[in-house]
């Protein structure tokens, strides 16, 4: 693979929809009670999958493994042949759709013998973009919840993606750290909380709480409201931490990398 189209903005895009995006799609399904009806029972696989392009080795994707309902998200292709698969022609094509540019629309397989799944399976990938792509918060206070979650999630394991891409900006941020965590929270609700575990060059995104000990910095937010306003750009991130809106907890330039980090996300995978 060319190390010039390894460095691209289009290859960092497509792994973070790949390993950041895509994944998330769990915790919509999961927090939503009207999609969990539809995979009550359910058993199979379903994949999205990126043809191969004139740099890459081979197709690439992600994979989700249903058991009798429950999800578990796997990177890669699967072995075994998927009962629905979408099937996007090339890295950019997945990115233009997951941006919102829905047309040409993917290969669509299994839409007849796919279990049962592939309705419930749309259902969730349009639910999963409608809240991803939100301007302002959604009206229920389930999804204002469901959206921070998501949203953390993604911004911990998109900023880890990225390291293990090689990217220059945070690699240069994690190759000399010490080990220290970096971690987002609502209150003190553990439900709505993730972290990022960096040292020597290596990062780890998880979800929840980390509890070994104290994290080197928190961007604690004192309530989904507030954390919706610095996640979907409405508020000023100054102006919040004045207002009482963004706890710091750690030294205020350390919370401007972890924001210039979140913003690089946002700018990699929004609508250009």
């Amino acid at each position: 693979m060319s190390e010039d189209y390894r460095q691209s903005d289009e290859y960092y895009a497509n792994k973070i929809f790949l390993n950041a995006v895509l994944p998330v799609l769990k915790t919509v399904v999961e927090g939503k009670a009207s999609l969990q009806k539809g995979w009550k029972g359910k058993n199979g696989i379903c994949q999205i999958r990126c043809m191969a392009g004139p740099f890459d080795e081979g197709d690439d994707g992600t994979h989700f493994l249903i058991e009798e309902g429950s999800w578990s998200v796997k990177r890669g292709l699967s072995e075994e042949k998927p009962d629905v698969e979408l099937v996007f022609k090339s890295r950019k094509h997945l990115n233009n759709f997951f941006k919102g540019k829905q047309i040409p629309f993917p290969a669509m397989k299994g839409v007849f013998k796919g279990k049962g799944m592939f309705l419930p399976f749309m259902q969730a990938l349009i639910t999963m973009g409608g809240l991803l792509g939100s301007t302002k918060p959604p009206k229920s206070e389930e999804d204002q919840n469901l959206l921070v979650k998501c949203m953390f999630n993604l911004l911990s394991t998109g900023i880890s993606t990225l390291n293990k891409l090689g990217h220059p900006k945070i690699k240069k941020w994690t190759e000399k750290s010490p080990d220290r965590v970096y971690a987002w929270r609502v209150g003190e609700d553990e439900d709505l909380a993730a972290y990022i575990r960096i040292k020597a060059g290596k990062s780890k995104a998880s979800r929840g709480v980390y509890r070994r000990s104290m994290p080197f910095f928190t961007m604690k937010f004192d309530t989904v409201p507030s954390a919706l306003g610095i996640l979907l750009s409405i508020d000023d991130m100054i102006e919040s931490t004045v207002k009482g809106k963004i706890i710091m907890e750690g030294a205020p330039e350390y919370g401007s990398q972890l924001g210039d980090h979140m913003l690089m996300i946002g700018a990699l995978i929004q609508p250009g």
